[in-house]
């Protein structure tokens, strides 16, 4: 499965990882990943280890989500990407809206 949602303990911290590619095929799960846990966590991790190609559509399911988190005040961290993907958010500057390590 391209994307994994998984809870921290308390119920606090929801990491999802993308593996392979983040584009307009895995929309739909990553809204589900995000939208049908019942829990309303404080803050979100998208792990991008296992990704190796990012588009447009990715960037716009970053949105939907930074929307879904509480816009301005959401917490999330975008993690472990490789130099490609770094690029894209980079050429984007999605470092304005997003902690990016």
């Amino acid at each position: 499965m391209a994307i994994q949602a998984s809870h921290s303990t308390d119920g606090q911290v929801l990491t999802i990882r993308v593996s392979g590619r983040f584009d307009f095929s895995v929309h739909q799960q990553f809204r589900e990943a995000y939208e049908r846990s019942g829990l309303t966590p404080q803050r979100y991790v998208v792990d991008l280890q296992d990704t190796d190609y990012i588009d447009s559509s990715a960037l716009g399911m970053l949105l939907l989500l930074r929307d879904h988190a509480g816009g301005d005040e959401a917490l999330i961290q975008i993690v472990h990407c490789n130099p490609d993907v770094r690029k894209v958010f980079s050429i984007s500057n999605f470092e304005q809206l997003f902690s990016i390590e």
